[in-house]
């Protein structure tokens, strides 16, 4: 069961420090892979080369980069350099983003999402796997005048994306490696998500995706405590309508509803019920809700399930 976990040290006094030392901390544990998340703090790519780099043998990845804001051509150079780094252990996340962090961040309009995730899906693969691009889409161009390929980075990247919506899906099985949904339980993956992707994978003569569930989750014996602060702490995404739409297909009310919260034979069992769903591979996100200590037994059941 491959497993692993989003790495957040951004109250530390070093994050990059801090990063490492938890990754290490990981590696040690047995979990497969760290994800970093990217919202207007660190660079996320350039984070995860640098505990690839410092942790040999975990895979690492970003979850996820908005593509309003960004060029495929400057998120190519960053991505084929954490594959270069990392010697081939970096998974590159893509996300639409949202209104809110959109309009108010960039001061960009929030138009066309899914068109745009397609133009830049389609340039981004180009220079990945090709080290060129000849790209003139409605939203994007991407020319290369110079090669744009990066030593060590041949193989390309593998490309993801936080989709879970229908149209989002559907381009993202025609033209990704995998999606990364999250606050998606297994009744959303199994009924509505695994089979618009792989359908749309099939259709577009290509194998089934990855499916990188992330699900907020700890081990504990303080429950209910515990979800309290879960329900605090995700309620931001009940603002979000694809997020709150993935949140009713779940069968949750809240966002906090979908936190995995229990001991360790509880847990397990809703991991499991993640792979059966159609999961390929589970990382898990907000560990450190209830503290050092159940962090630390959330990570060692972890790591256990991954060997």
């Amino acid at each position: 069961m491959t497993v692993g976990v989003v790495l957040n040290a951004s109250d530390a006094a070093n994050q990059v420090d801090a990063s490492v030392r938890l990754a290490r901390e990981a590696a040690e544990s047995g979990l497969a892979s760290a994800w970093f998340g990217q919202t207007f703090g660190a660079d996320s790519p350039q984070l995860a080369a640098i505990v690839g780099r410092e942790v040999p043998g975990l895979q690492v990845g970003t979850s996820a980069i908005p593509v309003f804001g960004r060029h495929p051509l400057l998120v190519s150079s960053q991505a084929q350099t954490a594959q270069a780094a990392t010697h081939g252990r970096y998974h590159l996340g893509l996300a639409l983003g949202t209104r809110l962090l959109t309009e108010t961040g960039f001061g960009l309009p929030f138009e066309r999402p899914v068109a745009r995730l397609r133009e830049f899906l389609t340039a981004l693969r180009q220079l990945t796997e090709t080290g060129t691009a000849d790209f003139h889409g409605e939203l994007l161009t991407a020319t290369t005048p110079f090669p744009s390929r990066v030593p060590g980075a041949e193989d390309g990247v593998p490309l993801l994306v936080a989709a879970m919506g229908p149209q989002a899906l559907r381009v993202s099985g025609e033209l990704a490696d995998g999606i990364l949904p999250y606050l998606a339980g297994p009744r959303a993956l199994a009924e509505h998500i695994v089979p618009a992707l792989n359908a749309a994978a099939e259709a577009a003569g290509r194998p089934a995706p990855r499916v990188v569930a992330l699900v907020p989750g700890v081990v504990t014996a303080d429950v209910d405590a515990v979800r309290a602060k879960a329900v605090e702490s995700l309620a931001f995404y009940e603002r979000i309508p694809s997020y709150a739409r993935v949140v009713e297909l779940s069968g949750g009310r809240r966002a906090g509803d979908l936190a995995v919260i229990g001991d360790e034979r509880a847990v397990e069992a809703e991991i499991r019920r993640y792979r059966e769903a159609g999961a390929t591979e589970v990382v898990f996100s907000g560990t450190e809700i209830a503290g050092e200590a159940d962090r630390r037994r959330t990570w060692r059941l972890l790591g256990e399930l991954a060997r």
